[in-house]
């Protein structure tokens, strides 16, 4: 998707942004922005948002609705158009390259920078608009829950999560952010779900995640969201991904969310290496992870 704003981005002039703003703005109150409503949004004249509106829908910024009323509302292009322009500004970055992972809840870009850089856009919300997830505490409180604001929480969520607990916490340092675009280090390793491991680099490798994710607590936050998918393996060791689930460990559902981390790295490892990682009490080695005391998960086996 980034890959094809990208080019796009040259073409606009900083009163398509003033528009593109301008419908940002009308969504925190309704998913579609009404056309009498976009001149005092974008403080822009009527002629001019005529022209504008033209202009950014032909780019495939823009959606229109036409069954009650003339709306608009901003594509997941558009809205990629706005946080790459602050980025831009912000001289964060100076160019998009080729897609290091596109998922069902996120895309992740190569930048170019003053060094290697991953942008990681959130896309909660925007295939199911309408069924938002209310569980995630960051739109439980709202009547109105569009995708922008759901994926805007998400990225600001990972981004305090990253700059609290890096760099004690192996994770790809944060740099900068923007709406629902996070700007990290880039990474290189091997997704934990896909590495190969000899038998001797299993228990090495899962004290390895457990210790990161005693480290995040100790640092005052919960992962919430551990999986091998979100694990990568690097000649350094771990580095733990994806942090927009993450609560401060005063959070009320903290200890059952750890304890959920804990039985999710553990579950991978039995299913995957059954041999070297059988039975574990989980209950004695979370306290561990709580308490910082851990140091190895085989003084758990059962």
């Amino acid at each position: 998707m980034v890959e094809n704003v990208a080019p796009v981005m040259a073409e606009l002039e900083a009163e398509d942004f003033h528009l593109l703003s301008g419908v940002e703005q009308g969504m925190r109150f309704s998913e579609w922005v009404a056309t009498d409503k976009l001149p005092d949004f974008s403080r822009l004249t009527s002629e001019d948002v005529d022209y504008r509106v033209d202009r950014c829908e032909q780019r495939g910024l823009l959606e229109r609705k036409t069954i009650q009323y003339v709306g608009f509302r901003l594509t997941p292009r558009g809205y990629d158009a706005l946080a790459l322009h602050t980025f831009s500004e912000r001289e964060t970055i100076d160019g998009v390259g080729a897609p290091l992972g596109v998922g069902k809840e996120s895309d992740v870009y190569e930048v170019r920078s003053y060094r290697p850089l991953a942008l990681k856009f959130h896309r909660e919300g925007y295939t199911n608009f309408r069924e938002v997830d209310r569980e995630r505490e960051y739109t439980a409180d709202r009547d109105h829950v569009s995708w922008l604001y759901t994926a805007r929480k998400a990225a600001e969520r990972e981004y305090d999560a990253l700059e609290t607990v890096y760099p004690a916490v192996s994770t790809p340092r944060p740099i900068d952010h923007n709406r629902h675009g996070v700007v990290m280090e880039r990474v290189d390793g091997v997704e934990l779900a896909r590495a190969a491991l000899e038998d001797d680099q299993v228990i090495p490798v899962l004290d390895l995640l457990i210790r990161e994710v005693a480290t995040a607590y100790r640092e005052g936050y919960v992962h919430a969201d551990v999986s091998e998918y979100n694990v990568f393996l690097t000649e350094e060791g771990v580095v733990l991904f994806d942090w927009p689930q993450a609560v401060p460990t005063d959070h009320a559902n903290a200890g059952d969310l750890l304890r959920r981390d804990v039985e999710n790295a553990l579950g991978y490892f039995q299913r995957k290496h059954p041999g070297r990682v059988g039975g574990v009490d989980v209950s004695g080695l979370t306290e561990a992870v709580r308490t910082d005391e851990f140091e190895t998960v085989a003084e758990f086996f059962e």
